[in-house]
């Protein structure tokens, strides 16, 4: 079986993968379609760290393999997109509605596959850069047979992650207005997002002005290639501010360029040491910095409705799959991902 692995020097695609069967709880997916997310090449780079050797990958879509005992949801032939939550459904978190927050879906790597006899890690729970993997049955969300796989995919963490942040986390209102920093993959979705929640005017930033017409399509009211123009249009500052970059200057930036009762949304990820600093007296006038892990999405419920505003026209999927590659061409594709030249590529099996 063919499948993305990084043993902890390098990234190979190699052949030789193998994955165990679904236990009771668990639904084994062929995978068709993953995004290619800036996380994987986190882990790549040191800036996430994760036990070696690990498959990566963690935004898929695919078909139903096989299912274990008691998973009832999704049977064979279904398509699913997968998310990355493996949470355990009966903690008081999951109770609650918070499954992001739920101890058993952070940090508990399993190793489901083998090379050559010797275990191999599943990252973020999903590993979606394999030909198979098995997940927990609630991972496993069905869709539609009419959405593409490619753009499916997608949905189990950029679009999560991206409207979720706007919708879930911040709760962008009609009116309000958005300030989104850096326009890859997951800025688009929280401009997309503040735009169905009907925010007033968004303000995407990017230094690189190519991405202005893709901003504008997903519901950008305005773009700029800093944030040195951002007080021209909105004197006050803004309502929200999303920092989709990870770097704690840009962090600092969006804490400036809050309005009154004003709340920033962290979703870049910097390295796990970086630290930021902000001006504590800025914050007295009810100023608010936000963490945001997944969107605060509650996936089987988020992705059915992500799935229905595609077919309605009103969330856009296709457009964010500006690259697809065979598997076998990891390395163009991340070579196109970190050089900005994709929106969101997508490799293919």
């Amino acid at each position: 079986m063919r499948g993305v692995l990084f043993d902890g020097k390098q990234v190979q695609v190699v052949d030789d993968l193998e994955v165990r069967d679904p236990g009771p709880g668990e639904v084994l997916v062929a995978i068709a379609a993953a995004g290619l997310c800036h996380s994987d090449l986190s882990v790549v780079d040191g800036t996430i760290p994760f036990p070696v050797p690990v498959v990566l990958g963690h935004e898929g879509a695919g078909v139903v393999a096989a299912v274990g005992a008691g998973v009832t949801h999704v049977a064979p032939g279904d398509h699913v997109a997968l998310s990355t939550l493996a949470n355990c459904g009966t903690c008081a978190e999951c109770d609650r509605g918070r499954p992001t927050m739920c101890r058993q879906a952070i940090g508990r790597p399993g190793r489901p596959f083998s090379r050559s006899g010797r275990p191999v890690h599943q990252f973020a729970s999903n590993s979606a850069f394999a030909e198979r993997t098995v997940v927990k049955a609630v991972q496993a969300v069905r869709i539609p047979k009419d959405i593409p796989l490619p753009s499916a995919a997608l949905m189990g963490c950029g679009v999560l992650t991206g409207v979720g942040a706007a919708l879930n986390r911040a709760r962008v209102d009609r009116g309000d207005t958005v300030l989104v920093i850096g326009t890859g993959g997951i800025g688009l979705n929280v401009i997309q997002g503040a735009r169905i929640a009907g925010a007033l005017r968004i303000v995407a930033v990017d230094a690189n002005p190519a991405k202005e017409e893709v901003a504008r399509q997903f519901g950008a009211t305005d773009f700029l290639s800093s944030t040195e123009g951002v007080k021209e249009i909105l004197p006050n500052g803004a309502d929200h501010a999303f920092e989709c970059v990870g770097r704690v200057e840009l962090i600092r930036q969006a804490i400036d360029l809050l309005d009154r009762h004003g709340q920033a949304v962290l979703l870049g990820v910097p390295p796990a040491t970086a630290e930021a600093s902000f001006l504590v007296s800025a914050m007295y006038l009810d100023k608010s910095i936000l963490g945001c892990r997944y969107g605060s999405s509650r996936p089987q419920r988020d992705i059915a409705l992500y799935a229905e505003l595609y077919r309605q026209g009103r969330l856009l999927l296709d457009e964010l799959v500006t690259g697809t590659y065979p598997v076998e061409d990891f390395e163009k594709a991340r070579a196109d991902a970190e050089a900005g030249r994709v929106a969101r590529g997508v490799l293919t099996f």
